[in-house]
């Protein structure tokens, strides 16, 4: 019974030992991580505020061929593009705010 305890007490020992090794090992995985992700955050932001540009012209288009038209729906038509336009330039900086670049 001796020799069952005094093994279970040496198993806790090199447990609690080598937490902290594997503990570092996910801290450089995490940091690791953390740097390849920034390498990725610009261009998607970079794409972002493209789309937003682009949506902006598609929308500003089809604002002014209503307008022309004579269609009393241009103020929904015009919030609708303007918030998706506002939408996507405020969400690319929040995600460069967030990374910190």
């Amino acid at each position: 019974m001796f020799n069952k305890t005094k093994k279970l007490w040496a198993s806790a020992i090199l447990l609690a030992l080598s937490v902290p090794v594997l503990a570092q090992s996910g801290v450089n995985g995490l940091n690791t991580a953390t740097s390849t992700l920034k390498t990725y955050v610009a261009p998607v932001t970079n794409i972002t505020l493209v789309i937003g540009g682009i949506v902006g012209i598609v929308g500003a288009i089809r604002v002014y061929s209503k307008w022309n038209s004579g269609d009393q729906d241009i103020n929904k038509e015009l919030m609708g593009w303007g918030g998706s336009c506002v939408f996507l330039v405020v969400s690319a900086l929040v995600i460069k705010a967030f990374f910190g670049l």
